[in-house]
């Protein structure tokens, strides 16, 4: 079993940044694809960016140039730094894990990112 807590989410100007951080329990994590996602109010929840194992990110269009994930194997702990913050990233953000090895599939409970104008 895997737990994620997700901080980081919060209030900030259109233009800013914000950093996420989704932390893992358990011994799976440096074998595990990490991913955040986002999902905002009526919509379905669409993949942000992901990372393998290997450290090789994917990105959505939307935030291409503006968001990084990263992740740290020492702390278990995948990040996701968006800056230049747009009126239509607001929504909640979930990360996800899936350990090959068990065939897991893992979300956290998401952080709100709020956007003002």
């Amino acid at each position: 079993q895997v737990q994620l807590v997700e901080s980081g989410g919060g209030l900030v100007q259109a233009g800013g940044s914000l950093r996420l951080s989704c932390a893992a329990s358990g011994n799976r994590f440096s074998t595990s694809a990490m991913g955040w996602y986002r999902q905002a109010p009526g919509k379905q929840r669409d993949l942000v960016a992901d990372i393998n194992n290997g450290g090789s990110a994917n990105y959505a269009n939307s935030v291409k140039g503006r968001f990084t994930i990263s992740r740290d194997n020492a702390k278990n702990t995948v990040y996701l730094q968006m800056t230049s913050l747009k009126p239509e990233d607001p929504a909640v953000y979930h990360c996800r894990a899936r350990v090959w090895a068990t065939g897991g599939d893992y979300w956290g409970q998401g952080t709100q990112v709020t956007v003002s104008s």
